[in-house]
């Protein structure tokens, strides 16, 4: 690509000549007259070389070159001085120190001229090339800047992601461990408990066994009669099974959601006098003072009956198990906005702060010592508090501190208006004895349960035979046409309701009073039994009131 060469002379002669001489180079050539014109030139455009005539009238060139060198832009252009007039050293050292890098004299040899020009185009040539080249280089190195920098950046920002999703991980991680922690410590906790709870069931059920391993052994040595006072106390330890029994069933029951209440409009006295009567002999023995404030409106409740006298005779129960003999136990119950609270407080033992967080867990239980002598399972609470929850209600301990007595407060929703309210009473019917013998069978795999049922039934006055086994059934009620079947529900081989259904589809099978007797005595289970085909439902072990009812009365009642 040419360059630009700028010749400066006044003779316009000499320009020809220098135009003649360098055109064959094919560089672009520019003429000036003067020093003025070359500098005016040189703001207009960038030249490689100048070939500059040292004497110009008025600005010569020296002056003019003094001016080109002293501009920023142009200081490093190069100047070859033309002259015809001879010059000594002291005139080029000038000129060499004004920027000139040679020297041509008039007459000038063309081919001279012409290569200084042509290495001073090429080196300029050479010098916009590099120029061209850096700026090239410089913004290829500002392009790698920039995109160095975005991908640092966005290294940055993707570290800065990483490393707050690694912090929130940790977090979390942490976070879950100590939930970990705290399952362990819980589950150490509950095993712990669960020891102790085995420990105390084995306990409580060695307590009633033993009187009655002993009762049985006197009975066995002596061969006698049992005197009516050791028969009552078979009964109550009889009691005591039964009752711990139930419990570990509530509980089981109310954990797998099995557990079905059966609400009813009820007046609240049919609840509590109930519950009181319950816990009263508890008290009475242990000398307590016991206090009782009741609203006196007529309130009624819709609930379970049974289950919340269960609760409240549980809080009193345990409030005269906690406290001392000789101690004070206050019933108070209220209502205020439609909300009944039922609070049992004592002057008892008393609890700690983490005993009354815990004090509703099952297998959670007091320190033992000899105010515990009544015994027990520890499940009574787990069992008020999932019951209140059942209907609607909220219970909360509270107590200042060990040997500062306990509350225990219950909130139940109550019946707004007494619109809603409608007694239901239970209609029975009258017991009729009826004249004759009835034949009764026993169905039981477990022998004993069965022989000792019959015995009782044979006690009453009535033909009783024990089966072990349900296959036999349908024979024997063939052969003997009895009046009535008690059968077990769980039994091998085939269950007490297949046995039920089976005995309906016999001849005369409709007018058979059949009893399902079983371990299982929910609601449920009950209306399972009815709908299998039996006419009632008795929950081992059976009441001897019940079965003298179930044997005295007419069939058609008994039915009923």
């Amino acid at each position: 690509m040419p360059v630009n060469v700028l010749l400066v002379d006044d003779q316009a002669s000499r320009r020809l000549t220098y135009r003649a001489i360098l055109e064959p180079l094919g560089e672009r050539l520019f003429d000036a007259v003067s020093g003025e014109d070359a500098l005016r030139l040189l703001m207009q455009h960038e030249f490689a070389v100048i070939l500059l005539d040292v004497n110009m009238p008025g600005m010569d060139g020296f002056e003019t070159a003094t001016m080109i060198h002293q501009h920023p832009r142009f200081e490093k252009t190069p100047i070859i001085f033309v002259t015809a007039v001879n010059i000594d050293d002291m005139d080029r050292l000038r000129a060499y120190k004004l920027g000139a890098v040679d020297y041509v004299l008039v007459p000038v040899i063309p081919e001279i001229l012409r290569s200084k020009v042509m290495v001073l185009c090429e080196l300029a040539r050479k010098g916009r090339d590099l120029k061209r080249a850096n700026l090239a280089l410089a913004e290829a190195n500002e392009a790698l800047r920039l995109e160095k920098s975005r991908e640092l950046a966005m290294l940055n920002a993707s570290l800065k992601t990483a490393n707050e999703r690694l912090e929130e991980r940790n977090d979390a991680l942490f976070q879950e461990v100590e939930e970990r922690r705290r399952i362990e410590t819980k589950l150490r906790d509950v095993d712990r408990r669960k020891d102790e709870f085995l420990a105390t069931l084995a306990h409580e059920l060695r307590n009633p066994l033993a009187p009655l391993q002993n009762t049985l052994m006197i009975h066995a040595r002596t061969g006698e009669r049992l005197p009516p006072e050791l028969v009552e106390m078979m009964q109550r330890q009889v009691h005591q099974l039964v009752r711990l029994i139930d419990d570990l069933l509530d509980v089981a029951r109310i954990s797998q959601g099995k557990i079905n209440l059966q609400f009813k409009n009820i007046p609240l006295k049919e609840v509590v006098l109930p519950a009181i009567e319950a816990a009263k002999p508890l008290i009475d023995s242990r000398g307590h003072t016991f206090h009782i404030a009741m609203p006196e409106e007529y309130i009624h409740l819709k609930a379970d009956a049974e289950r919340l006298t269960q609760v409240f005779s549980n809080l009193l129960n345990n409030a005269a198990k906690y406290t001392e003999p000789g101690g004070e136990i206050l019933f108070e119950l209220t209502v205020v906005d439609n909300e009944l609270r039922a609070v049992v407080s004592d002057s008892g033992l008393g609890m700690d702060a983490d005993e009354i967080d815990r004090v509703f867990d099952m297998f959670s239980q007091l320190e033992r010592g000899s105010i515990h002598s009544q015994g027990g399972l520890g499940l009574g609470l787990t069992l008020v508090r999932e019951l209140v929850g059942m209907h609607g209600g909220v219970v909360k301990a509270s107590s200042g501190g060990r040997g500062k007595g306990s509350e225990f407060s219950i909130r139940l929703p109550v019946l707004a208006a007494t619109s809603e309210v409608q007694d239901e009473p239970e209609a029975r019917a009258p017991l009729n004895t009826p004249p004759a013998r009835k034949t009764v069978l026993v169905v039981d795999d477990n022998r004993d349960a069965a022989d000792s049922l019959a015995m009782m039934i044979r006690m009453l006055g009535h033909d009783a035979q024990a089966l072990y086994d349900p296959t036999t059934v349908e024979a024997a009620v063939i052969a003997q046409r009895p009046d009535i079947i008690f059968t077990d529900i769980g039994m091998p081989e085939m269950d007490g309701r297949t046995l039920a259904a089976r005995l309906r589809q016999l001849p005369g099978g409709e007018a058979i009073v059949l009893v399902a007797v079983s371990g299982w005595g929910q609601a449920q289970d009950k209306r399972m039994s009815i709908d299998a085909g039996f006419d009632q439902h008795l929950v081992k072990p059976p009441q001897f009131e019940s079965i003298q009812a179930i044997c005295s009365v007419a069939r058609e009642e008994a039915k009923s």
